[in-house]
């Protein structure tokens, strides 16, 4: 069974402004989802998992290897026009949103793409939907993106591309997939997370933190 829907992704609009980005909604199908979240990880603490700190069924594992799969690799190649195929990838896991996620940041300069799949949580909240923006300002936005599920957010990092919500607290079910320049971000990111990880289960009172 194929979890991932690349036409909807080859279909959808690549837009430059405020920076290299598109939307894909249903990039993951109702039905497949379904099945995925029945087979999620059970995270009742705040941050970003890497999927070695994480227990999880066979659906959710092949799920997570379409995303990292060629397939999906050479449609990002086609249609960002960049040569993703030497590049390694990170992927990370969310099960829930904070108070305090969402700050306006720009990617580290080792990640050139970054991609959300929105699973599950609410989507009519003042918070919690992306905005791309034009400068370091909340309001200053170009678009903001309901984190609907099944829908695929991606764009091209770059010094500019600034990118923020606001505050949201709540279940927020998504995954974020990067291609990075080297194995040393993957190592990187890796030990940062998995540090973050172990941090989080040996202190309880951090899930609200």
């Amino acid at each position: 069974m194929n979890f991932i829907g690349i036409d909807r992704f080859r279909a959808a609009s690549l837009e430059t402004e405020p920076f290299t980005h598109l939307v894909a909604p249903n990039f993951v199908s109702s039905e497949s989802l379904s099945i995925i979240l029945d087979d999620f990880p059970k995270i009742d603490r705040g941050g970003s998992f890497p999927l070695a700190s994480l227990n999880y069924g066979s659906v959710f594992q092949q799920f997570c290897e379409e995303l990292r799969g060629p397939d999906l690799r050479n449609a990002f190649s086609e249609k960002l026009q960049l040569d993703l195929s030497e590049r390694p990838t990170t992927l990370t896991v969310r099960g829930t949103c904070r108070e305090k996620d969402g700050k306006i940041h720009t990617d580290s300069k080792s990640k050139l793409v970054t991609v959300l799949i929105y699973l599950s949580g609410p989507q009519n909240q003042s918070g919690g939907q992306l905005r791309l923006l034009r400068s370091p300002n909340i309001e200053d936005y170009h678009a903001e993106v309901a984190p609907a599920p099944g829908t695929l957010l991606a764009f091209i990092n770059s010094p500019t591309a600034w990118h923020g919500h606001k505050p949201f607290s709540g279940e927020r079910r998504v995954l974020q997939l990067n291609w990075v320049t080297d194995m040393a971000a993957v190592h990187r990111s890796e030990r940062r997370h998995g540090v973050s990880a172990i941090l989080k289960r040996l202190n309880p009172f951090r899930r609200a933190a």
